[in-house]
């Protein structure tokens, strides 16, 4: 399984430095991280990390604003492009627990759910100390979602009232899924 991990972002250099740190940290580390800057040339593709990154520029739309949507296409495309297997979107100030690339790996690998949409528990930081967040003890400092799932750790959860709860800051989709879903209507900035 080839996985790629497609992040959007404009202007936000200390998250999306967070969140590769934690993708370096994974027990499974990405092929690919696909970043999408939004009309921000300063994003740029840094070495040394155990997988390949890829950065792609998108401008702003016509009114001025960001084209998220675009931006997750655009993402989801290059990866596509690039042999991925396993698309895992991640906003940008997303920190990914360590074992968050397995799990989706696991989830994809089930024949019972590989053509599903597979969304990731949600859970919140406090505001980062001085210094920045301590990577070993993110377990301790997030408090789940209160109204979210927040399936143990290998669980598996079906949502029977269908996609209702889906959030695009931590999801995970095959390929072909991408495609019969048809990415994000971008039409939403």
């Amino acid at each position: 399984m080839s996985i790629a991990v497609v992040t959007i972002v404009h202007g936000r250099a200390e998250h999306l430095a967070r969140q590769r740190e934690g993708l370096r940290r994974s027990t499974r580390v990405p092929d690919l991280h696909v970043v999408v800057a939004m009309d921000d040339p300063s994003v740029q593709a840094p070495g040394g990390l155990p997988f390949e990154t890829t950065v792609v520029g998108v401008p702003r739309v016509d009114d001025g604003l960001l084209p998220l949507a675009l931006a997750r296409n655009v993402g989801a495309r290059t990866a596509i492009e690039a042999g991925a297997t396993l698309l895992v979107f991640l906003d940008v100030d997303c920190i990914p627990a360590p074992g968050l690339v397995a799990a989706y790996a696991a989830a994809a690998a089930d024949p019972s759910t590989e053509d599903d949409l597979l969304c990731g528990p949600v859970a919140y930081l406090p505001p980062p100390p001085p210094g920045g967040y301590d990577l070993d003890v993110l377990d301790d400092l997030a408090e789940p979602h209160s109204a979210r799932p927040a399936p143990a750790p290998g669980e598996v959860r079906r949502d029977p009232a269908g996609h209702d709860l889906f959030w695009s800051l931590s999801f995970a989709v095959t390929p072909s899924t991408w495609q019969a879903v048809g990415g994000f209507d971008e039409r939403y900035a």
